[in-house]
């Protein structure tokens, strides 16, 4: 009798298989067969998001958080707050990057090399390296001045702004370790052949500029 209801059991288990749907038979072979490959994915996935950290403090690195997304997609592994305080540290003027090694640095955002000395008039007065240089205007066509600055190109913006035609020329700078006195060694070469008043000269911008090149370039 137990016999012939194990039998009967096993019978109608049978049946019941052959009429599952063939496609959920599909489905549950494609869900078998596809549960490992889909785990390897996730992992691989995983295993190719990096953790970076910042280079200049260790910091992990969040997208968004502390790390700016111009820099992510740059690469460039620093934070936030490294970055400000490395800011912190720089001189600019007139936006243009300025090196440490400029007699006049001092960190911070100036409208001009004058704005930066006036915040430090120590630096100004002991600094010695600069440059001498060669301002021409077509407003006086005889003349051309020879001055001296901690730099040239700050000094011609300067003079821009006292002509509504900003028409001064910078015809040259000299690099020099001490442009007080290589100014007025160019001052006492320039007058033994030219009339001057002050810094002015009565001579040709592009002669002016002979005579200095043959006087500093054999100075150097």
């Amino acid at each position: 009798m137990m016999k012939y209801k194990q039998k009967l059991d096993q019978d109608r288990k049978t049946v019941m298989e052959d009429l599952q749907s063939p496609a959920l038979k599909q489905q549950d072979l494609f869900t078998t067969s596809t549960a490992p490959l889909q785990g390897n994915t996730r992992l691989e996935t995983v295993g190719q998001t990096h953790t970076k950290y910042c280079s200049k403090c260790s910091v992990k690195l969040k997208s968004g958080h502390n790390w700016s997304l111009s820099r992510e997609a740059k690469n460039e592994l620093i934070c936030r707050p490294c970055k400000d305080e490395y800011n912190l540290k720089r001189m600019w003027v007139e936006g243009k990057h300025i090196s440490k090694k400029h007699p006049l640095y001092k960190p911070g955002r100036y409208k001009s090399f004058g704005h930066a000395a006036f915040e430090s008039l120590e630096n100004y007065s002991t600094a010695k390296e600069g440059q001498v240089y060669i301002l021409y205007s077509p407003a006086y066509p005889s003349w051309c001045k020879i001055g001296m600055a901690v730099d040239a190109r700050d000094r011609l913006s300067s003079f821009q702004t006292g002509t509504p035609y900003r028409d001064y020329i910078l015809i040259a700078a000299y690099d020099v370790p001490d442009r007080r006195k290589a100014e007025t060694e160019a001052h006492n070469l320039l007058r033994e052949t030219h009339a001057s008043k002050n810094e002015w000269f009565v001579v040709g911008a592009n002669v002016a500029k002979d005579i200095l090149d043959g006087h500093f370039n054999e100075n150097n």
